[in-house]
């Protein structure tokens, strides 16, 4: 007896009917580029109105001290969630997705440690420096598989590059891009912790973690809804 995908594979395909996997995969990729853009924007005005916050956090990590706690650690899981549930087109999307998600729920659990709480936290983890060393780890190899994601998977294609169709060249553009943006911002944060914050401590004034952090956010979100054909999708197939 032919089993269930026998069966789906042998029945007939009529023009003008888009494969619903395909459909799935382009929405979960526009869903994940949609919550790294909003994160910040959502952690910041909702901390104001539903927090009584009206400073900006040194970083966007340093908002599960406040009120938006939940919110924070609940778009992580989702995009843990979506990274598990992505498998892409070959094995090597897949280890990427599942190592995403494994770091995606590290940063979520093992949340940075704070000396002080700020204004508008509400409570304050025990600084303790292993919890530190593990969520900024975790940050850190999270974003290096989004980096792979946007510079290695996304501008793969079975098309030879001289005959690319103009909206892949265009989405292959965008994610170069995201991809040095995100590696840009990753590096100054390094520079910063390591090296600014001590020599210019007047730096901490312009919250420039949480700036830097949420500009590789939504270079990553941009770099998935474009890798959803939001912008630049083809127009007579998919990748």
């Amino acid at each position: 007896m032919p089993n269930f995908k026998e069966t789906i594979q042998g029945m007939p395909q009529f023009e003008g009917h888009e494969n619903p996997q395909l459909i799935s995969y382009q929405l979960l990729r526009q869903l994940v580029g949609l919550f790294g853009i909003v994160l910040p924007i959502l952690l910041v005005v909702g901390a104001f109105y539903y927090g009584n916050c009206e400073i900006v956090q040194s970083s966007i990590s340093d908002y599960y001290h406040t009120k938006m706690r939940n919110i924070l650690v609940g778009v992580l899981c989702a995009v843990a969630l979506f990274m598990f549930t992505y498998k892409g087109y070959d094995i090597r999307d897949s280890i990427a997705g599942n190592l995403a998600c494994v770091f995606a729920v590290g940063v979520a659990f093992f949340p940075t440690g704070v000396d002080t709480l700020s204004t508008c936290a509400e409570q304050c983890i025990v600084y303790e420096p292993w919890i530190k060393t593990v969520h900024f780890t975790f940050a850190g190899l999270f974003f290096a598989v989004l980096i792979y994601f946007s510079l290695f998977l996304f501008t793969q294609s079975k098309t030879p590059k001289s005959e690319m169709e103009a909206p892949k060249r265009k989405r292959n553009t965008i994610f170069h891009i995201c991809g040095y943006v995100m590696i840009a911002c990753i590096a100054l944060i390094a520079l910063y912790f390591f090296y600014l914050q001590e020599a210019y401590p007047e730096l901490q004034k312009l919250k420039p973690v949480f700036w830097l952090e949420s500009i590789a956010l939504w270079a990553f979100g941009i770099s998935w809804i474009t890798k959803g054909e939001l912008i630049f999708a083809d127009k007579h197939k998919k990748e």
